[in-house]
């Protein structure tokens, strides 16, 4: 799984980001810390890392825009944290502290981060937006059916995941949004396969199709990132 959501009082999902609750570690923990290759080192290189797609990525500045104009503007030194996780995720959001986690062992270039932290901004916008409560396992699935669906899905990840081909991608689309959500839905929580397929298949046909704030789906490769920010001021958001 690329991303996770990170439930709070969720062990299962804490066990993923070691540094969510420090007054959880033992001192033994801490000690070996130098366990994780050069954290520091990475913490600032995902810092840098993180500020300059900030700064230049469209994506994640139309994210930012609807945020703001939602009422949750984001400053990324109180609602960002570069840390280290489980090798198995790469970013989670902690509606707890209303805080995005980049996964600094597992986000190593740009296009990774960005799609993390546009991820991650489509949950906060969910939290902010509409009060979703992430301890809620069909407020979980809807926000994971729409950044799939939005993020993750496009011709070439479904191919690369096996679920389409050139001949039936209208088919499998909905294929492929169900399976990443199903699946970031059981990382992020410990709800069994069918829990989460039952959860997922009950708000599927409305949170499909809400595609707020991006106003589209993102294809690799086209300027789709380009226009939503270029057409940001036209949404509605309510």
């Amino acid at each position: 799984m690329v991303q996770t959501n990170a439930t709070p009082q969720d062990a299962s999902g804490f066990d993923l980001y070691p540094e969510r609750r420090e007054n959880s570690k033992t001192n033994l923990q801490k000690a070996l810390g130098f366990m994780w290759s050069n954290p520091r080192v990475e913490k600032i290189r995902c810092e840098v890392a993180v500020q300059k797609c900030m700064d230049t990525s469209p994506l994640v500045k139309t994210m930012m825009y609807a945020l703001r104009a939602a009422g949750c503007d984001i400053d990324p030194k109180r609602h960002i944290s570069c840390e280290p996780c489980h090798p198995d995720v790469t970013g989670g959001f902690d509606a707890e502290m209303n805080q995005i986690i980049i996964c600094q062992n597992g986000s190593h270039s740009r296009g990774v981060i960005q799609s993390n932290l546009a991820h991650e901004m489509i949950h906060m916008f969910d939290f902010c937006r509409a009060k979703f409560d992430f301890k809620n396992a069909e407020h979980v699935a809807c926000s994971e059916v729409r950044a799939a669906n939005i993020l993750h899905c496009s011709f070439m990840t479904a191919m690369l995941q096996g679920e389409t081909s050139p001949f039936d991608f209208g088919a499998t689309h909905k294929n492929c949004v169900r399976t990443k959500a199903v699946k970031s839905v059981m990382a992020s929580s410990s709800l069994t396969k069918e829990q989460a397929e039952e959860a997922v298949d009950k708000v599927f046909p409305f949170c499909y199709n809400d595609l707020e704030p991006i106003g589209r789906r993102i294809r690799r490769k086209s300027e789709d990132m380009e226009r939503s920010y270029r057409e940001r001021y036209s949404f509605a958001l309510s």
